[in-house]
């Protein structure tokens, strides 16, 4: 199925395509590409469409995972409902406008050829979604096979899930959080804890919408907080050598300065998160 599966018009796929499009551009500090890449999805995702009432209903199939056969079985019904409410023709028409969008706009010859790691069960999905909108006309056999395989999908635990009321924002979207957090993770190394996460997020959100104010007011507050659990620690203890590295690190910290914010700066302010933990570890001791 991988290859006469006809991706381009895959919602999910080109969805993750696009996100990826957009985090590349991030990491080159390219706005330019990614804004244009965020106006394709912000026009073509409107709620307005048809478009976005299938990626929905993929997402669902694809992001959710249940408890049991029987649960997947009730979604599936449901879902087979939603797919065929679909107003096919305007759909056909929208994911048209869709592609020309990305061929005209982006010029990105390596668009269509980055991997998508859950490709084989968003071929499925998608698949299944057109059989169910088939209906007497469908392949029965081919449908009673892809329902089986997405059940195993919604009841398989170990895949990562994503809120789907997440999708309502591509700005701050969770892929190009997680390739950016991948990205400074090969970097620094470590896994990346919730605030840390939730700085990405702002960080993200600044490029695209050229908008500092935000993330600084972010910053700021974990510099100051950092200073100020450097202090609770410097009271706390009466070690010399442990009291001449807070004031050398509080200095820099206060020097820190945060006129330029770029991926060197928020990767010492994820350090700084860090060492907030330890701090806060070493005072509960």
């Amino acid at each position: 199925m991988g290859k006469s599966h006809n991706k381009k018009r895959n919602v999910g796929i080109i969805y993750e395509l696009l996100l990826r499009n957009i985090s590349n551009a991030l990491i080159k500090n390219d706005k330019r590409s990614a804004k244009k890449a965020l106006n394709i999805i912000e026009t073509r995702f409107s709620k307005s469409t048809e478009l976005y009432k299938e990626f929905r209903l993929f997402n669902a199939l694809a992001k959710s995972t249940v408890s049991d056969t029987s649960v997947a079985a009730a979604i599936l019904t449901e879902a087979k409902n939603a797919a065929r409410r679909c107003d096919t023709r305007r759909l056909n028409s929208e994911k048209s406008l869709l592609i020309r969008d990305i061929n005209h706009n982006l010029k990105d010859d390596s668009f269509y050829h980055r991997r998508v790691p859950e490709y084989k069960t968003y071929a499925t999905i998608q698949t299944l979604l057109n059989e169910w909108r088939l209906a007497d006309m469908s392949d029965l056999s081919k449908t009673i096979q892809f329902e089986s395989k997405v059940v195993e999908w919604l009841i398989k635990q170990d895949k990562v899930t994503v809120n789907v009321e997440d999708m309502k924002n591509p700005n701050i979207d969770s892929l190009v959080v997680k390739i950016m957090s991948e990205k400074i993770n090969k970097k620094y190394g470590g896994k990346l804890g919730d605030l840390q996460r939730h700085l990405l997020k702002e960080y993200v959100f600044s490029l695209t919408d050229d908008k500092d104010d935000r993330i600084r007011s972010v910053l700021n507050d974990i510099k100051d907080n950092t200073i100020l659990d450097l202090d609770s620690l410097k009271n706390s203890t009466s070690n010399s050598i442990i009291l001449e590295k807070i004031d050398l690190v509080r200095s820099k910290i206060y020097s820190e300065n945060l006129e330029k914010i770029d991926d060197d700066s928020i990767s010492r302010f994820l350090v700084l998160i860090n060492l907030r933990k330890e701090i806060g570890d070493t005072l509960n001791e």
